[in-house]
C-alpha cells in the first residue's frame, strides 16, 4: 500500500477522534478502516455511564463498514491522545479476526505527539478463536 493512503488513514482517523464521546475516560479514539474494497470508513469511541455499553472506536468502524457491505478489511489507523501507541484491545482484535483479515490486516497507532507503531494483526492474535474452533470433532 502506499504512503497517500496511509495518510488519507491518518488523516481520517485524526479527524474522528476529535468527535469522540468521552467525557468518563477523557480518552478520544479514533479509528479508519480500509476495506478490501478499497473504501475507507471511520468510528470513534462512544462512552456510557454504564461502562460495559461503551463502544471501541474500531468496532464503531467496522460495525459501519459492515452495514455498507464491507467483510474484510486490509488496514487500520488509530489515533489517540495517549503518550504511547495504543493497540487495539482484545474485542477489537476478535471482531477483525471474524472478517478473516487475521494474516493480512495491518494495524497503524498514533499518537497526538507523534509517536508511532505497527502490527499485523496476526502478531497480535497469534491463535485466534475463529469458527473452526466452534467444531464438536
Amino acid at each position: 500500500m502506499t504512503g497517500d493512503v496511509w495518510v488519507e488513514l491518518e488523516k481520517a482517523a485524526r479527524e474522528v477522534m476529535e468527535k469522540a464521546y468521552a467525557p468518563y475516560s477523557d480518552f478520544r479514539v479514533g479509528a479508519a478502516v480500509r476495506g478490501d474494497d478499497g473504501v475507507v470508513t471511520v468510528g470513534c469511541n462512544v462512552e456510557n455511564a454504564s461502562f460495559p455499553a461503551g463502544l471501541c472506536a474500531e468496532r464503531a468502524a467496522v460495525a459501519s463498514a459492515v452495514a455498507r457491505g464491507t467483510r474484510c478489511f486490509t488496514h487500520l489507523v488509530i489515533a489517540t491522545e495517549a503518550d504511547a501507541p495504543t493497540p487495539p484491545c482484545g474485542m477489537c482484535r476478535q471482531v477483525f479476526v471474524e472478517f478473516g483479515a487475521s494474516s493480512e490486516l495491518e494495524i497503524l497507532s498514533v499518537t497526538r505527539n507523534g509517536a508511532r507503531a505497527r502490527w499485523r494483526l496476526n502478531d497480535l492474535v497469534p491463535s485466534p478463536f475463529t469458527t473452526a474452533s466452534l467444531t464438536h470433532h
